[in-house]
C-alpha cells in the first residue's frame, strides 16, 4: 500500500492491495474517485451492494457513506483519488471565475474506459517527479472528463444530502460538539423528538448513525492535527480518542492505513 497527500491542496491519494481487510462504513469530505485494477471490491453505498471489478470506476460525492471489503479469495488492488469539493468548484468554475454549482453522481460505480484511463493517469501525475503544471492539467482533465461523462449538476447553493429538521439539527449539535460526551438523550433533547425517531431520521438522511458521524468528526480532527505536525498520541488524544492505539484501530478500519503511514505520506 502506497500513501501520497499533496501538501498544497486538498488531493490525496491511496494504491492498496488488500485481502483481508474490512472497511467500517464511513465517508470522506471529499470527493473519491477509485480504480479497481485486480479482482473485485464489494460494498454498500445508498442502501444497496455494489461490487466494483477489474476496469470499473467508483465515484463517491462528498460525505457519502460506503464500507468495503474484497469481493474474490484473491483480493482486490486499486487506486483512489481523493480531491476537496472546493478544489472542484473551482476546476468547474466558469471562464468568469463563477460558480457552475457541484456536480453528483448518481451511480457509484461507472463503467467507462475513458475515465478509467484518465484516472490512471491523475494518479501518476501524483508522483514526486511530476511538474505542478502536469499536476494541474491532470487534474483538471479528470475533473472535466467525470463530471462529463458520470454526473449532472446541482445549482451552487443546493443541499446534497436534504435532511429532516432533526437529523439536521442534530449534525449540527455534533459538528459544534464533537469532542463533548454528547448522549442519544442530549440530541433527543436538542431536536425535540424521541430518541428512537432521531436515531431513524439521521441515519436516513446522512446513512450513519450518530454515534458513527461523532466518530468521523473525531477522525477528521485527528487528520488535520497529524497534517499539522502534532505526534499522533497527541494527536488522538486532542481528537476526543482514548489513546493513540484507539485512534490507530479506527483509523485502519475507515481508511485503510495507519496515522503513522498518513503522516508520512505528504509530497
Amino acid at each position: 500500500m502506497r500513501y501520497r497527500r499533496l501538501a498544497d491542496r486538498p488531493v490525496e491519494a491511496m494504491h492498496a492491495h488488500f485481502e483481508r481487510h474490512t472497511y467500517d462504513m464511513h465517508a470522506h469530505e471529499t470527493y473519491s474517485f477509485g480504480l479497481t485494477e485486480f479482482g473485485a471490491q464489494a460494498f454498500n453505498c445508498r442502501g444497496e451492494a455494489r461490487t466494483s471489478a477489474a476496469g470499473l470506476v467508483m465515484a463517491f460525492n462528498p460525505d457519502e457513506p460506503h464500507d468495503g471489503h474484497a469481493a474474490t479469495a484473491g483480493g482486490f488492488t486499486y487506486r483512489i483519488v481523493h480531491i476537496g469539493p472546493e478544489l472542484v468548484a473551482d476546476l468547474l468554475s466558469d471562464k468568469a471565475g463563477r460558480a457552475t454549482g457541484l456536480p453528483l453522481f448518481d451511480e457509484p460505480v461507472l463503467h467507462d474506459p475513458v475515465l478509467a484511463t484518465a484516472l490512471a493517469r491523475l494518479y501518476a501525475s501524483l508522483s514526486a517527479e511530476a511538474t505542478t503544471l502536469v499536476r494541474d492539467e491532470a487534474l483538471a482533465a479528470t475533473v472535466a472528463a467525470l463530471v462529463h461523462r458520470g454526473a449532472h449538476r446541482t445549482s451552487p447553493t443546493a443541499n446534497v444530502k436534504a435532511a429532516t429538521v432533526a437529523a439536521h439539527r442534530a449534525r449540527t449539535v455534533l459538528n459544534e460538539s464533537y469532542l463533548d460526551d454528547v448522549s442519544a438523550e442530549d440530541l433527543a433533547a436538542a431536536t425535540g423528538c424521541s430518541r428512537y425517531a432521531l436515531y431513524r431520521a439521521f441515519k436516513e438522511s446522512y446513512g450513519l448513525a450518530p454515534s458513527e458521524y461523532q466518530r468521523l468528526l473525531r477522525l477528521r480532527a485527528a487528520r488535520r492535527l497529524i497534517v499539522a505536525g502534532h505526534p499522533v498520541a497527541e494527536a488522538a488524544v486532542r481528537a476526543g480518542f482514548a489513546d493513540q492505539a484507539h485512534l490507530t484501530r479506527w483509523f485502519r478500519r475507515c481508511y485503510g492505513i495507519t496515522p503513522g503511514t498518513y503522516r508520512n505520506a505528504g509530497c
